[in-house]
């Protein structure tokens, strides 16, 4: 072993001298010689979180403006956002719970389960609107069985207790002095019983999961008293003993005992579950507000030549009039007509901002705290787009895909898998205690001879105190310390003894009712896991029927858009020869401003229920070509998007 560290520090030091030195190189910790005896009482260090920006957002910038395309916020939500950091640690909570599970304790029932949704939008928009981001039964705990809080967390206590897995060396020694008046000096010789006794006991203990605990201990005593009728003084006593419990009836088999482990594995799995409910959750939410962000840059720009065409028909009014040919009312109504673009106008901007702050602080680790990305503007380069046509699906393969991909109905079958569990256990607490137990022990006694006077027994006035003749005692017993091991070794000295312990409640109230309690509560789980997939079928079927609406509501407010632009160049026309008048121009304006706002909103519409049938279908990770394993790294693989050239002029 010691060669092998030697090699392993030898190489470590090579590889340092050899390898070029950076800003930010981990040093490599060798282990020490005690390393793999101190570690199970040192605790592990965790580095702290980074709260820096992924270089992404850096490498998108360019003269104060962000240049984001929608993989790219996707990509900047893997590596930034905050609600996937947080979930990122439920996984490693869950590490812990079957570490401490290993040991038999009771699991700690962390509440970090939940899903977050994200921000809305500007305005006020839902995002994933009546979408149950969090499921039935999600977070895939124990479930069922009695619970009590303690310091903060929650520890499960349904059910038999477990044993001990991880053994237990314990030591205890102890140096005393006493001194005892005695009535009689029948037994010990004197009338003051002076002791000075030393003890040093060692032992270890361990429990298994068949529902046996063993104990090995060595009892060891040095007595030094005063008494002249020991025969022995000082005397060695020790004791190695042997003692087995083992459970027959609550609390026996080895899958009753390991059920804490199954059901902390369960949990595990249940995390990196929570965990891609909460990617999905924020790439829906990522997906919905930079189009949303889109929407409202097409809003502003309606707004924009709304007010433009204001502008021109003012311009046009004025100019008419000053040459006589319009009367000055004419302009006092197109100059109104101009003020309420110019507010509408204000009013989207100001929305496009908001929702730009929204989404930075999403994609941002520091949110707008940072005056660099609080400051810049973002751009987006993924238009809103329409598809030629919509793939053609029967609604039960759909079902069936969502079946098989929402990871909530997976965390629903974790938890009834824990609640049956939890109910094995807790049946097991409603049987009798009957214990089976067995010790066996050898003892041993060695000492030197007492040179302690004492009174002749014969009462001879010439020799009427004396010492103890060594040939007077028992010769099997002198020697030190090496004389009691070997006694012990030959077993001169055995002690058995068999048993048993059996506790038979006569009511039993309090199991029946735990055991009543979990049963009662696994029912509600299988109601609440038929209700979800009952939810599903039925959202999938509404997403699949508004996303046929919203695209028939696009191509109809495409359409009605048509005919407004056509209806305001007819009145531009005649108004122009003098055969309309300034009101028609205006309601036509306003008819086109409204028709284009039609549009757009469509558009968003569709690109929303797009993104809600994927989300219930279980394919926005697929849909958006988002890898898991990079979610949980957060570090994307794929580039940032390349900055578009800009003019030089």
């Amino acid at each position: 072993m010691k060669r092998n560290q030697a090699a392993v520090s030898v190489l470590c030091a090579v590889a340092t001298l050899t390898t070029p030195m950076r800003a930010q190189t981990a040093a490599v910790e060798t282990p020490s010689w005690h390393s793999s005896f101190t570690r199970p009482y040192t605790p592990r260090k965790y580095s702290p979180v980074d709260f820096s920006n992924s270089h992404r957002l850096e490498s998108l910038m360019r003269a104060g403006r962000i240049y984001l395309s929608l993989q790219d916020a996707i990509a900047l939500a893997l590596e930034n956002n905050l609600d996937i950091e947080y979930a990122r640690y439920g996984p490693r909570i869950a590490d812990s719970d079957i570490l401490r599970a290993s040991a038999g304790q009771l699991l700690r029932n962390n509440s970090g389960t939940g899903i977050s949704s994200g921000p809305s939008s500007a305005g006020g928009g839902g995002v994933l609107a009546g979408a149950n981001l969090l499921g039935s039964g999600g977070g895939g705990g124990g479930g069922g069985g009695n619970s009590g809080i303690l310091s903060g967390f929650t520890i499960q206590a349904a059910g038999t207790t477990i044993p001990n897995l991880d053994p237990v060396v314990f030591a205890s020694g102890n140096s005393g002095h006493s001194t005892s008046p005695l009535a009689s000096q029948f037994v010990t010789g004197t009338n003051f019983l002076v002791s000075e006794r030393k003890t040093f006991n060692y032992g270890i203990q361990q429990g298994f999961l068949t529902g046996t605990t063993a104990t090995l201990g060595w009892n060891n005593s040095i007595l030094r008293q005063n008494s002249p009728n020991n025969d022995f003084n000082p005397s060695t006593t020790s004791a190695f003993g042997f003692s087995f419990r083992q459970k027959l009836l609550q609390g026996w088999g080895r899958s009753l005992n390991a059920r804490q482990i199954t059901i902390a594995k369960n949990n595990r799995v249940a995390s990196d579950l929570v965990f891609r409910s909460q990617v999905i959750a924020t790439i829906a939410n990522v997906v919905n507000l930079y189009f949303d962000l889109v929407t409202f840059n097409e809003i502003l720009d309606v707004r924009k030549q709304a007010l433009a065409l204001n502008q021109k028909l003012y311009q046009d009014n004025r100019r008419r009039v000053q040459i006589g040919t319009l009367a000055p009312i004419e302009i006092v109504q197109a100059e109104a007509e101009v003020a309420a673009s110019q507010q509408e106008a204000t009013n989207a901007e100001t929305q496009v901002e908001q929702q730009e702050q929204i989404l930075k602080n999403v994609l941002s680790r520091t949110g707008v705290d940072s005056l660099m990305i609080a400051e810049a503007r973002i751009v987006p380069t993924t238009k809103t787009h329409l598809a030629d046509s919509e793939a053609i699906e029967p609604i039960q393969d759909l079902v069936a895909k969502a079946m098989i991909a929402r990871p909530e109905l997976e965390q629903n079958r974790i938890a009834i898998e824990n609640s049956r569990l939890a109910i094995k256990g807790t049946k097991s607490a409603l049987l009798p205690s009957l214990d089976l137990t067995a010790d066996l022990s050898n003892n041993a006694l060695s000492g030197q001879v007492n040179t302690v006077p004492f009174v002749n027994p014969t009462g001879s006035p010439s020799n009427l105190v004396r010492t103890r003749d060594p040939n007077s005692v028992n010769q099997f017993f002198l020697g030190g310390y090496g004389t009691a091991v070997g006694q012990l070794l030959r077993r001169n000295f055995p002690d058995y003894s068999i048993g048993f312990s059996l506790n038979i409640p006569l009511r039993n109230r309090a199991a029946q009712a735990d055991l009543a309690n979990v049963e009662l509560d696994l029912r509600r789980q299988e109601i609440r896991d038929r209700q979800q997939r009952n939810e599903i079928r039925l959202n999938v079927l509404n997403a699949m029927i508004a996303l046929k609406q919203a695209r028939t509501a696009y191509e109809t407010s495409v359409k009605a858009r048509s005919l407004r632009e056509q209806t305001l160049n007819a009145e531009r026309k005649k108004y122009t020869l003098g055969a309309s008048s300034l009101l028609n121009v205006i309601i036509a304006q306003r008819d086109l401003a409204a028709g284009q706002l039609a549009e757009v909103s469509a558009l968003s519409t569709y690109a929303r229920a797009k993104n809600q049938l994927d989300f219930v279908t279980g394919q926005t990770l697929q849909a958006h070509e988002v890898k898991i394993e990079e979610a949980r790294t957060g570090m994307v693989s794929t580039p940032a998007a390349l900055l578009p050239v800009l003019d030089s002029k």
